[in-house]
């Protein structure tokens, strides 16, 4: 054996160190050699048979031994980190090696190999690109009607009022590039630039440059979007977007990626709970959701049928992937794969039963880093990013730590009701998001029906893309797409129209004719003509059952609940 280079003697008869030793050979290289002590032992009297059975010992080039716990920090080079604390776990480990052996090949298998990120970081990146395309593509169509100038909600006139209330401060209010320029065409540029840019990135072209861009473009759409961008997912793509500007060979990047899935899993149980809402702890909260979620799906028809037996089933196990499968992200290879596949199909089943745009697909892609480069370097070959130079992984460190203080945070926040700083100063830039979808259950589904007049005496329905309206249309399917009018006239419902000033705004256009608006929409009634009187109807409606659409060919049932808006009009059309 060398003198120069440290020797590690071990037990040859034993399975457990057979396996560790074999993963340490591949973390230090030739640094280190390794040997059984059956067959050196011999040249060491100096240790005794025993000491050889109990624990590994470490031979230092000066003929020194280190033994147990010492002995493993100084041989994986991180003995700055060893402490006495770590010499009682060792030994009961070593002196039940048999039972951490199964349990080794339980959460780990019989081949543990050091960790590669590479091919997985190249992966999601491209998963990402895509999801951002989707986005920013999703809105080319529907921003101007949105928040345009002739719009439900003009930017322009937004970023105004909120410059004479906060005046200098308004770039930290409303961090946006629409402070620069607001009008029609530069919100559709900035979608199409979005698209371009995320194509570029997608091509492997300027990837943390374009990155940059694109966190920037999008946080800038959801700032000065107001009610139609305040979405959960959207707050996640603009944090998912912000860790992956520094994700280039950053294991530390990639645990923060599964911090962020935890948080974003394991809240959204939490919530559950913490409403104390009576259908999620009855486990009936699935017999309602399909029909009374936003935008249902042909499918969720079709899940609606089932038992109530079957719903209960369903429900409790949403709560336990929840509540529970989060806590496997953190776990041992086998027993955190077995998670994510877990995740993976949970995603898989939302997004077949209901229209939730990219959020499953962001969910999706996240669950990636719960695997690694073995899991995927056998099916794609394909250029990997570089790892960074060690000062730009400092800077990573820092922002690691203001992300964790935020979203430790956050969590606080949830449970304790608490007002913390950090977040309300950060809020505003969303790189660290609270999380929680359907924390209460509808049990009803309001459904506002909006009609226009000539003479206010015949009245006739605008149709949306997506929502329900005709009783005879099957739910549409639209994700990853996402109608956003369709989706916040689903809000509104649930409460009163002085509650919702935008649905005010969005009758007003409808008078003047706004063809912005009138493209937000399935058809218009009056083919171009702005209506005199605009007025909206309530109805409450409901899946019809298996006999009912056979009987009548209807999706749904409704009943009429009376007047959303009364009519109303313009005072020069009067």
């Amino acid at each position: 054996m060398s003198s120069s280079k440290p020797l590690l003697i071990y037990d040859g008869k034993c399975g457990f160190c057979k396996i560790w030793l074999d993963y340490w050979r591949k973390l230090t290289g030739d640094r280190v050699e390794y040997a059984a002590s059956q067959d050196v032992g011999q040249q060491y009297p100096q240790i005794s048979k025993e000491e050889f059975s109990r624990a590994v010992q470490l031979v230092r080039p000066d003929g020194s031994v280190a033994s147990g716990a010492r002995a493993v920090f100084e041989t994986l080079g991180h003995q700055k980190f060893y402490s006495p604390v770590f010499e009682p776990p060792y030994r009961l480990i070593a002196g039940h090696r048999d039972f951490f052996y199964h349990l080794t090949k339980w959460t780990f298998g019989t081949r543990i190999e050091p960790v590669r990120f590479a091919l997985t970081q190249w992966i999601f990146v491209r998963m990402l690109a895509v999801i951002y395309a989707i986005a920013f593509g999703s809105l080319i169509g529907q921003i101007t009607g949105l928040i345009g100038a002739r719009g439900i909600l003009p930017v322009g006139d937004y970023l105004k009022a909120v410059a004479e209330s906060v005046g200098g401060m308004r770039f930290l209010y409303v961090p946006s590039v629409f402070w620069i320029h607001a009008s029609d065409s530069a919100l559709v540029g900035v979608c199409w630039a979005g698209v371009a840019i995320a194509a570029m990135v997608l091509m492997g072209y300027f990837e943390r440059a374009g990155l940059a861009v694109l966190f920037v473009l999008y946080l800038s759409l959801s700032s000065a979007g107001q009610e139609f961008l305040s979405f959960q997912w959207d707050a996640l793509l603009i944090e998912v977007g912000f860790l992956a500007i520094f994700l280039r060979g950053s294991r530390v990047v990639v645990w923060l990626y599964r911090w962020l899935l935890f948080r974003l899993m394991f809240l959204s149980g939490a919530v559950k709970l913490l409403s104390r809402d009576p259908s999620w702890r009855d486990l009936t909260a699935l017999s309602y959701h399909y029909w009374t979620q936003p935008l249902p799906n042909r499918i969720s028809w079709y899940m609606a049928q089932l038992p109530l037996s079957f719903q209960k089933f369903s429900t409790g196990l949403v709560l336990g992937v929840e509540l529970i499968i989060p806590f496997l992200i953190f776990a041992p290879r086998r027993v955190r794969i077995f998670g994510g596949w877990c995740l993976l199909g949970f995603q898989a089943l939302i997004f077949l039963t209901g229209n939730y745009t990219f959020f499953n697909l962001l969910a999706i892609a996240m669950c990636a880093f719960l695997w690694d480069d073995r899991d995927f370097e056998r099916k794609i070959h394909w250029p990997l990013m570089n790892a960074d130079k060690r000062g730009w992984k400092k800077f990573v460190a820092v922002v690691a730590v203001v992300v964790l203080t935020i979203g430790v945070a956050r969590m606080v926040e949830t449970f304790t009701g608490w007002s913390i700083p950090i977040v309300k100063y950060t809020a505003p830039f969303e790189i660290v998001n609270s999380y929680g979808l359907f924390a209460v259950m509808t049990t009803e589904r309001p459904e506002i029906i909006v009609e226009g007049s000539m003479d206010g005496e015949t009245w006739r329905a605008y149709s949306f893309r997506y929502k329900p309206g005709d009783l005879a249309r099957a739910p549409r399917w639209a994700a990853p797409y996402q109608p956003r009018l369709d989706w916040q006239m689903w809000f509104a419902a649930l409460g009163n129209y002085r509650e919702n000033p935008w649905f005010v705004n969005f009758a007003v256009r409808l008078l003047e004719g706004s063809p912005e608006v009138r493209g937000l929409l399935e058809a218009d009634p009056f083919e171009g003509r702005a209506p005199r009187y605009v007025r909206a109807e309530l109805f409450d409606y409901t899946f019809t059952d298996a006999e009912q659409r056979r009987r009548t060919g209807n999706w749904w049932n409704r009943a009429p609940k009376g007047l959303y808006l009364p009519p109303v009009g313009l005072k020069a059309n009067e």
